[in-house]
């Protein structure tokens, strides 16, 4: 058995948090590779390591870069020394100091979060330190480059029997030797990319949430955790807002197979929520969860026989590509098309696009509406299910909700509906009601 286990930026805030990741790690010699994020918030009023990098980034040419570097370097002191650990970072602090004085790139600052990071619990665990510039490659665009990395990274690898990664950073794919960064939240991909180039059993992501909830906490009051969910699912949930698990972080480990596991390290005896390629697990409930957005506008378009005119869609569509504006989803009937867009993406080209539908299609009428949430129910058990488009609407209705928009897709997978924003939060509440709350009262 070989785990790979990521711990992020909370998990690591400091002297208590490192304590309790110890713990977790040495209580299981299978957790091989570890991949740290830089020191986050201890507390609402804090700030994290990477921010206040950031803020030493902008001001590196003004008076108070002095004092903003030393609270970073701080920050670091004080885990050493309430750890009692005989170890320095100050030549390291001391390079970072010169390089950001000398114009260094952004990329190799903000990275620095977690390289120092790396150094301090590898010391503290007595791992071997790999640096992530040595052996993950990403393009300009802080997407990882799996052909280079791949093959270096899993040599590497073969030589240590446990070791720290830092995550969030590589080496720029041009051979400049610069350093690059994935977005925020990028520790996750490269535990991911560990997890599929070490080959692992199980890629453990340790956060301060015992995993997935059904629902938004923030709307529904204490919502049931989700136990196992396929990578389908959370792709679903995760596009329609959904955010314990950088988006990008799910395909590595899937192209290999290897399911995540996410974890809380405050309460590390929880079992968090499984995900996984496929499953037979049959589901506690009919669906797993429930997420939203709002912000979105209608273009719907109308012109009889429209259904008999070739490339009409084709037409439509590229007007909106024109103006590099991507659509959500895309109701149609024989002679209507509708095309939900972001409105506030839209609304900077509005007339434009109006003005190129009528010369691209010539339809007899476009009704613009904006106003619109958009709330996906995704769930494996909805396929084995009969009436759960009837229950959902049944939900909504009885709380006098309008639905604007419906759309399911062929993998009977999801069922997305539109509603007004004013009626975003009690159709959630609704529906986790129909779903969760009136099933569970059923057994």
């Amino acid at each position: 058995m070989l785990k790979v286990v990521k711990f992020g930026g909370s998990s690591l805030a400091d002297a208590t948090q490192f304590k309790k990741v110890y713990n977790i790690i040495k209580a299981d010699e299978s957790r091989r590779f570890v991949v740290p994020s830089a020191p986050g918030k201890r507390n609402k009023e804090d700030t994290k390591v990477t921010d206040l990098l950031i803020l030493a980034f902008s001001h590196r040419d003004e008076a108070d870069f002095e004092e903003i570097f030393k609270t970073i370097r701080g920050r670091y002191q004080a885990i050493i020394d309430e750890l009692g650990l005989d170890y320095s970072l100050d030549e390291e602090f001391k390079t970072i100091h010169d390089a950001i004085k000398a114009g260094v790139g952004f990329d190799y600052v903000v990275s620095r979060g977690e390289y120092l990071n790396g150094l301090l619990l590898a010391n503290y665990l007595g791992f071997d330190f790999i640096d992530a510039k040595d052996v993950i490659c990403i393009d300009e665009s802080g997407n990882y480059d799996a052909k280079k990395t791949d093959p270096l990274l899993t040599a590497e690898l073969e030589k240590h029997e446990y070791a720290v990664i830092p995550g969030f950073y590589g080496i720029r794919n041009d051979g400049s030797g610069e350093i690059q960064a994935f977005s925020r939240g990028g520790s996750d991909v490269t535990g991911s990319i560990v997890a599929k180039c070490a080959n692992a059993n199980l890629y453990e992501n340790w956060t301060d949430v015992s995993g997935f909830l059904i629902a938004d906490p923030r709307i529904v009051k204490k919502p049931l955790p989700i136990e196992t969910i396929t990578y389908a699912e959370l792709r679903e949930l995760s596009y329609m807002g959904a955010s314990v698990l950088h988006e990008n972080s799910i395909f590595p480990v899937r192209s290999a197979g290897i399911p995540i596991n996410i974890k809380n390290t405050n309460r590390p005896q929880d079992p968090g929520t499984l995900i996984v390629e496929s499953t037979v697990h049959r589901p506690a409930h009919i669906i797993t969860g429930i997420a939203g957005k709002k912000g979105f506008a209608t273009v719907s378009i109308e012109k009889d026989m429209m259904n008999s005119e070739i490339g009409f869609g084709r037409k439509v569509l590229q007007v909106f590509e024109e103006y590099g504006l991507s659509f959500e989803h895309m109701p149609s009937g024989i002679d209507t098309m509708t095309i939900i867009v972001n409105t506030k993406e839209f609304i900077k080209h509005e007339q434009d696009i109006i003005s190129g539908i009528h010369r691209a299609v010539h339809p007899d009428k476009i009704d613009l509406e904006s106003d619109l949430a958009l709330i996906a129910v995704v769930g494996r058990g909805m396929k084995a299910n009969r009436g759960t488009a009837a229950k959902l609407f049944t939900a909504l209705a009885k709380e006098k909700i309008n639905v604007k928009m419906i759309d399911q897709g062929s993998s009977e997978l999801n069922i997305i509906v539109g509603v007004r924003n004013v009626y975003f939060e009690d159709a959630l509440r609704a529906i986790y009601n129909a779903f969760i709350v009136e099933e569970e009262e059923e057994f």
